[in-house]
């Protein structure tokens, strides 16, 4: 996300008058920073070191071969997806807000494709999404660790943890090395000790990008996965509420994204008569 230009236009404004109201604003948050570093370590002090039952390394190629099942099948399913994007004030209240909601589905060819069905004006207006925000929300909040992008990243086990009613193993993930033009996740996955296959992340899109004079940075966020037919586990529900530290100001960033009503996709079709077929050409 960018820092947007009417909002330098409004830091100018009102710089001679907002000492004290930048005073509260900072104190806010780092209030919120604060809530946020005790919130993870609580997490993290949850997490035992207790060995895995298995070697590690059998872990992760399980883990990713089964990502690269639930990968495939994914591209089968229709699905509903709501973007949220707010930003939040000093009071905790929203002053701003991009939503849309769209289906992917199917043409009559099989063909897949996001059929935007809501999207209101926005009323963003201290920060614009960029190319990388709308990218990283196809490629990493619903974060797929398969075979092929193993090479790609640095995987160390963390522990064992619960969530929910799953006994998990934590890995903590990050890119080995940046490629120019490519987006990555660097966090942490949960993988489930019996069907070992990812079913929480945490972390956030990397790398933020800043360079002539442009600011595009990225919130922290966590996905949650929910077991669909019983085989595979797909993204339910993303939620992001951070901090992004620009130079013009800080600036506080609320995000979710809810997919539901998945379904398989079957093509229909009939055994059409010599009669039929010639109408069907024309």
């Amino acid at each position: 996300m960018r820092p947007s230009s009417h909002s330098f236009e409004i830091l100018a404004a009102f710089l001679s008058r907002a000492s004290l109201a930048m005073c509260i604003l900072l104190i806010a948050s780092s209030g919120l920073v604060a809530q946020q570093t005790r919130a993870s370590d609580q997490s993290t002090s949850s997490i035992s070191s207790d060995s895995p039952s298995v070697p590690v390394y059998q872990i992760i190629q399980h883990f990713a071969e089964r990502e690269e099942e639930f990968k495939r099948e994914r591209d089968n399913y229709t699905y509903t997806q709501t973007f949220v994007v707010q930003t939040i004030d000093s009071s905790g209240q929203p002053d701003g807000e991009y939503r849309m909601t769209s289906d992917i589905v199917f043409s009559t060819t099989g063909k897949r494709y996001d059929k935007v069905t809501y999207a209101p004006p926005s009323t963003l207006q201290r920060v614009s999404l960029s190319e990388q925000d709308f990218a990283d929300l196809q490629n990493v909040q619903p974060f797929v660790l398969t075979t092929n992008e193993l090479p790609k990243y640095d995987i160390t086990y963390v522990g064992r943890q619960r969530v929910d009613e799953l006994t998990t193993y934590v890995f903590e993930v990050k890119p080995k090395k940046i490629e120019k033009t490519q987006r990555y996740f660097q966090g942490r996955i949960w993988v489930d000790d019996k069907d070992l296959e990812i079913v929480k992340t945490y972390g956030k899109a990397v790398p933020d990008i800043l360079k002539h004079n442009e600011e595009n940075f990225f919130p922290r966020f966590e996905t949650y996965r929910e077991n669909i037919e019983g085989h595979y586990w797909f993204p339910t529900y993303t939620h992001a509420d951070d901090v992004l530290h620009f130079s013009s100001g800080d600036i506080r960033i609320r995000m979710t994204v809810r997919y539901k009503d998945y379904k398989r996709f079957r093509v229909t079709s009939r055994i059409l008569l010599p009669g039929e077929a010639e109408e069907e050409k024309h």
